[in-house]
């Protein structure tokens, strides 16, 4: 993985200073929340409902053990022993104090992390696909391509005060892991007919109270153009983007008023007035880049313990369907530790989890990490006949449990619990669906089934692409949760249709119940998933099972 250059360091460590004297300032009284507030937010740092939250960049999902130790230090040092993962692929703490914050940031430098730019209306952390570099279908490692965006983004003078926030994925395949299309600038890798790798470009996609996803300005642009090209797409929207009012100030709605055919205009002509001005120096930095994400030393050896261990142990066999996907390289796997224990905060390690996840990285994952979107970590690299022996350590650790991509694998944002903008509680929600469906000993034989909840309309917890989204609103004081169905993140992706009337509180499990029920009484085979079955019926059968108690066979 990428390591910091001198210029890296030298730059964060003047942030973690600067920003230290302004926090001191704050504490003395000289700045007031007012002044500081945006001081703050380009560092990280927020005000929540109960504390103060830090959010840490962990750039495309990449990190190493080392930075995993330190991530545990600080949740053991200086908040409360634990972090939360997030969609964005950073992590969160809850509850630090002010006066803590420059020594966890300085903490953070040690080990080449920091803060900024996870706040505020500049280029956010880029995302990329948690399985980069590993993945079986991959065109290309997308990882490089991420970190030279990174650099070019950060602290960048044109797009430091954006008319609101922007969000950038990549894919380097073609199966889209990375919710590209939701996101402000979507790139996701593909080849031309001469067989060369280079990119997708989609814009104007994004979630929250208006869903959109994003059009395809160019079917394919070639790997030497891409920062050109996204700087045009920055340059256009930094000009046109409203800035008098902020629910209407994202991209997408730059795109949905200026319409597609014209914005793909003003692209093309600000691209051809920048392309010339980029003399190579990118693609040089690219190849730099490309170096330090060279692929580790595979080793060749045989997996006869993990075929005899996969057809002797139960449980053994049940994590192995479920977190373990095909890797590139013959005998490897990669393993996705599930964060998503029943019951538990969906996203949140504790400061020993973390501690143990950097261990195993160590001794069995040729030192690599990843964090996904979905909130799970991913170690990218391990050989098949360490695999028995990793599993026993995940379950020694609480991390073995077995249902990634099923239904208590849920994306969940932190809600009313801690967000000062959640109008619903989240975590709770679940909490309940992930241990009654574990009470009811269904979620292997429902099979694949992503369910997503965000506590308020901004959508962190990504409902509207949900195969089962919920949003949790205020009514009149009191939490009501609105369902959609049939979202889908992938590369077909889609925004899930209403079902109708929200539910209270006490009435969300019970729906989300008779939705499994009516899937599994009208699908065709046990090979048909939730979203299939949906595709097939629409949404009438979904419907009765929720509001009018019809039998969902008759409906379908």
């Amino acid at each position: 993985m990428y390591s910091y250059s001198e210029f890296d360091e030298a730059f964060v460590r003047a942030r973690v200073a600067q920003f230290s004297q302004q926090v001191e300032r704050r504490l003395d009284g000289s700045l007031t929340e007012e002044e500081f507030r945006p001081l703050r937010l380009m560092n990280g740092l927020y005000l929540q409902l109960h504390a103060y939250m830090l959010r840490v960049a962990i750039p495309y999902g990449t990190i190493n053990p080392r930075q995993m130790r330190q991530l545990a230090h600080i949740a053991q040092t200086w908040d409360k022993g634990y972090g939360h993962f997030t969609t964005r692929q950073n992590i969160q703490f809850n509850w630090p104090k002010l006066e803590d914050v420059p020594a966890i940031l300085q903490a953070l430098a040690d080990v080449g992390m920091h803060a900024i730019q996870t706040s505020g209306n500049c280029v956010r952390n880029v995302t990329a696909d948690h399985f980069a570099g590993a993945a079986a279908d991959e065109i290309e490692d997308p990882r490089p391509v991420a970190e030279l965006l990174r650099q070019w983004s950060t602290d960048h003078p044109e797009f430091q005060f954006l008319p609101r926030k922007f969000k950038i994925a990549i894919t380097g395949s073609p199966n889209d892991r990375a919710v590209t299309r939701a996101h402000d600038i979507g790139l996701r890798m593909v080849r031309n007919a001469a067989g060369e790798p280079g990119f997708e470009v989609m814009v104007g996609g994004g979630l929250g109270r208006t869903p959109m996803i994003a059009h395809t300005v160019r079917d394919f642009l070639p790997k030497a153009d891409l920062l050109p090209y996204v700087e045009a797409v920055l340059s256009v929207y930094n000009t046109l983007g409203r800035r008098d009012n902020k629910y209407k100030a994202r991209i997408k709605i730059t795109v949905h008023e200026t319409g597609k055919p014209e914005i793909t205009r003003m692209i093309e002509e600000r691209f051809a007035e920048l392309r010339p001005l980029f003399g190579g120096n990118d693609q040089k930095l690219l190849a730099e880049i490309e170096e330090a994400f060279a692929p580790p030393a595979f080793r060749v050896a045989p997996t006869d313990a993990y075929d005899a261990f996969y057809k002797a142990d139960p449980a053994f066999r049940a994590w192995a369907d479920t977190n373990l996907h095909d890797h590139k390289a013959s005998g490897y796997a990669i393993v996705t530790i599930s964060l998503k224990a029943h019951g538990e905060t969906p996203g949140d390690a504790t400061a020993d989890q973390m501690r143990e996840i950097a261990a195993l990285a160590e001794e069995y994952g040729h030192s690599e990490l990843r964090i996904s979107h979905e909130q799970n970590v991913i170690l990218p690299h391990v050989h098949k006949s360490d695999l028995p022996a990793l599993h026993a350590r995940l379950a020694k650790a609480g991390l073995a449990t077995a249902n990634v991509g099923l239904i208590s694998d849920i994306i969940a944002c932190p809600g009313m619990d801690y967000c000062a903008l959640a109008t619903a509680r989240s975590i709770p929600i679940a909490q309940e669906i992930a241990t009654r469906f574990d009470a009811l000993d269904l979620e292997h034989e429902i099979g694949p089934l992503k369910i997503k909840i965000s506590g308020c309309i901004n959508a962190c917890g990504h409902h509207h692409v949900g195969h089962i989204g919920i949003l949790g609103l205020d009514r009149a004081g009191v939490e009501n949760y609105q369902i959609t169905l049939g979202g889908d993140g992938t590369e077909t992706a889609t925004i899930g249709e209403k079902t109708g009337p929200g539910f209270a509180y006490d009435e969300i499990v019970p729906a989300v119940e008779r939705l499994v029920r009516a899937y599994l009484s009208v699908r065709t085979s046990q090979e048909e998933t939730f979203l299939q079955t949906y595709r097939r019926t629409g949404i009438d059968p979904f419907k009765a099972a929720l509001y009018d108690g019809e039998d969902s066979k008759d409906a379908a």
